[in-house]
């Protein structure tokens, strides 16, 4: 089954304290391109959240936020009454406002407050791994339901493909018929006496040239190998893509044999199809 690299998840923990909220977002990319924003505080844990995300969720381009609000009556911050107080001094000297007045003054000047770092508390921190957990589980659920809209839509379309690919195989015959007759009446507008042999090894050799036995088998081998790839156990949006690449070669080559307008028209409706999955696969994790 499929996965989609499009995704969200959030949970909220409530400690008796703070509470603190994780959100997980995730949208298509090469690779696993992972931003993370996490409080100061927090800072040294980020790496172990960072592997834990990594591990989940493979690729895709993440952002990973990390909130903390602060419900209790206890917080780190503190105001510094050292320098409030040289603050005031120096605005006294140049101001004759209240006292009230430059308190509220001096206490929106740089460093009048002191954020007192504290050391994580494991329980506190086991608390968030959880809610990361739950953010993740969140997320990939998001992104199997996504998967299984990608999945139903490729269905529908490799399914497209293989019936226009029964309808060129229906217009083959009379196809190669009329590339003979074509080739037959060029020779005779000529109005020349020709070797019937030579004519005969040219004709093959034309004939060949426009032959598609080979690209019909190999398309149908690839579109049951895509199928194969939607089917597995595990979500492989780079294999698909390469699945889709080999799909388009036989289709353009048939394109480029056919000399028949009823067949080429048959290979632009396959060639809208695939475009529709090259676009959708590029979402595939």
């Amino acid at each position: 089954m499929i996965k989609s690299m499009t995704g969200y998840g959030k949970s909220v923990i409530q400690l008796p304290t703070k509470k603190i909220t994780v959100e997980i977002k995730s949208l298509n990319s090469k690779n696993l391109d992972l931003n993370t924003r996490v409080p100061s505080s927090y800072r040294e844990k980020e790496l172990e959240i960072r592997k834990l995300i990594s591990k989940s969720l493979v690729r895709g381009k993440v952002d990973f936020n990390l909130y903390v609000e602060i419900t209790g009556e206890k917080t780190n911050a503190k105001v510094n009454e050292g320098v409030v107080k040289q603050y005031m001094n120096q605005l006294k000297n140049i101001s004759s406002i209240t006292e009230l007045e430059l308190l509220k003054m001096a206490v929106r000047m740089p460093d009048s407050m002191k954020i007192e770092r504290e050391e994580i508390n494991t329980d506190e921190f086991k608390s968030i791994l959880k809610g990361v957990n739950e953010a993740l589980t969140a997320i990939n659920l998001y992104r199997s339901d996504e998967g299984e809209v990608l999945e139903n839509d490729f269905n529908i379309r490799i399914k497209n493909i293989s019936k226009l690919l029964i309808k060129v195989i229906a217009v083959d015959s009379d196809r190669m018929t009329i590339v003979k007759d074509r080739l037959r009446k060029a020779v005779e507008d000529l109005k020349e006496a020709i070797d019937k042999n030579r004519f005969e090894q040219e004709l093959i050799y034309y004939l060949e040239k426009y032959d598609i036995t080979e690209e019909k088998v190999r398309l149908e081998n690839h579109l049951n190998y895509f199928n194969e790839a939607l089917n597995s156990s595990d979500s492989n949006g780079k294999k698909i893509g390469f699945i889709c690449q080999e799909i388009g070669r036989e289709i353009n080559t048939i394109g480029s044999k056919s000399n028949h307008a009823p067949m080429q028209q048959l290979v632009v409706q396959m060639k809208d199809e695939l475009e529709k999955i090259k676009e959708q696969s590029l979402n595939v994790l």
